[in-house]
């Protein structure tokens, strides 16, 4: 196997619901049966079969990968009304279930314009309302703190059934094809470590701590002084404690402060998919900050998803998935959103971008395996068979998404005018 192909999928049953043979489908729901088949036979791309109680349907020009399996009437009712956020509402609630999630989401993010389609009617006309409640999930300094808690805050010992033993939470890099996830995340964190050639001599501040790997990697490998900052009261909690049990506190300065608060200058600045958080009113505010923070000879180390630039006038103007159940106030910037920041608010230069899509795929990939690996501890933690089905969406989304290339992943290399010594610098 390639470094960059799918590991083994996991042997994963959907989780379970109510089997009753579902109710007659009303005359309503039969015209809108019509309408949303009409609309995925726009497929151009792959093939997905749809199975029904005696009933098998093959759409697209190819031989079928992936599958549908409706459990409910309603789905098409709520794909119809909802577009893509209705049919993550009905799986969600077990309308339809699929034998490889991710291989379906990647057949219909393959088909993202046929799709479009889907959003059409009454989807299209529900955006300003999505829109306008979204609103009260910015990220002010008030908003942020709620928005983080909403989602980081839900149990430490959830996170930990799913992430490795680092406790990282954002996109690996596998330095070969049979590294392991924690080996994936130590080479992410040497990587920027390298970068931006942190030493002994420098002050690294590190914008979200998580759950505190990288703060403890690069004082311990590195020797340098790190600042970290979190707003998330749990992770905050889990990090005090890890600086304290690793002997790294006399290093390591942990603080519970929202970015824009922040005061003096560093030599270094790290912030590993953070920028999701921010929002997109507040990105020149971010980078502004930023920039300020760094002495004249500093440089910064970013770690960001992305939605490429052509579909970003799109995005910006709907609510997604993500933004709806899994990260309130989650914005995703463009690459041209970032550079016209730096131009517009800073002085940093960009000196190095390596995007590593395939990665974060099958990093998820590895969170999902190792989630679903231990669910007898997730039920026991107390979450609900909803939630689950909520998560397994999530994870299969995201990656069905970098696997596409509806999204990606990269670190960008910014430095300072005065700085001399990280241009060029080589990853390895």
């Amino acid at each position: 196997m390639s470094l960059l192909s799918s590991p083994t999928k996991p042997a994963l049953q959907p989780v379970a619901v109510d089997d009753r043979r579902p109710a007659r489908a009303s005359w309503l729901e039969r015209r809108l049966r019509a309408l949303v088949l009409g609309r995925l036979k726009g497929l151009l791309h792959g093939g997905l079969t749809l199975r029904e109680p005696g009933v098998v349907i093959d759409l697209g020009p190819e031989e079928p990968t992936a599958e549908i399996n409706v459990r409910n009437p309603r789905f098409y009712r709520r794909v119809a009304l909802g577009g893509a956020l209705g049919a993550a509402d009905a799986y969600i609630d077990g309308d339809w279930d699929a034998p490889d999630l991710t291989a379906t989401l990647r057949v219909l993010a393959r088909n993202a314009t046929a799709l479009q389609q889907v959003e059409r009617g009454v989807p299209r006309a529900l955006r300003p309302l999505r829109s306008a409640v979204n609103r009260f999930r910015r990220n002010t300094a008030h908003g942020s703190r709620r928005n983080i808690a909403a989602h980081y805050d839900l149990s430490n010992e959830f996170f930990a059934l799913m992430l490795d033993p680092t406790m990282t939470y954002s996109s690996g890099i596998f330095p070969s094809a049979h590294a392991t996830l924690e080996e994936a995340s130590v080479e992410k964190y040497d990587r920027l470590c390298r970068r931006l050639r942190i030493g002994p001599e420098h002050h690294v501040l590190e914008i979200g701590t998580g759950w505190g790997g990288f703060a403890e990697h690069a004082a311990r490998t590195y020797g340098c002084r790190v600042t970290t900052t979190t707003i998330s009261e749990n992770q905050h909690s889990y990090a005090k404690q890890r600086f304290e049990e690793a002997r790294v506190a006399d290093r390591v300065e942990l603080l519970q402060s929202d970015y824009r608060d922040l005061r003096g200058q560093y030599d270094r600045v790290v912030s590993i998919e953070m920028i999701e958080a921010v929002g997109e009113e507040y990105l020149p505010g971010y980078f502004r900050q930023c920039s300020g923070l760094l002495k004249p000879d500093g440089a910064m180390g970013l770690q960001a998803i992305t939605i490429p630039d052509c579909r970003y006038e799109r995005y910006r103007r709907s609510v997604d998935f993500i933004q709806r159940y899994i990260f309130p106030g989650g914005f995703l910037p463009s690459p041209s959103a970032i550079t016209g920041c730096l131009a517009e608010q800073t002085d940093l230069r960009l000196m190095q971008q390596e995007d590593f899509s395939d990665h974060y795929a099958r990093t998820l990939s590895e969170w999902r395996e190792r989630l679903w690996g231990q669910l007898p501890k997730v039920h026991a933690l107390g979450f609900d068979e909803r939630f689950l089905r909520t998560w397994e969406y999530y994870l299969a989304y995201c990656e069905a998404g970098f696997r596409e290339r509806q999204v990606g992943v990269s670190q960008w290399v910014l430095t300072k005018p005065l700085n001399r010594t990280v241009a060029g610098a080589p990853a390895a």
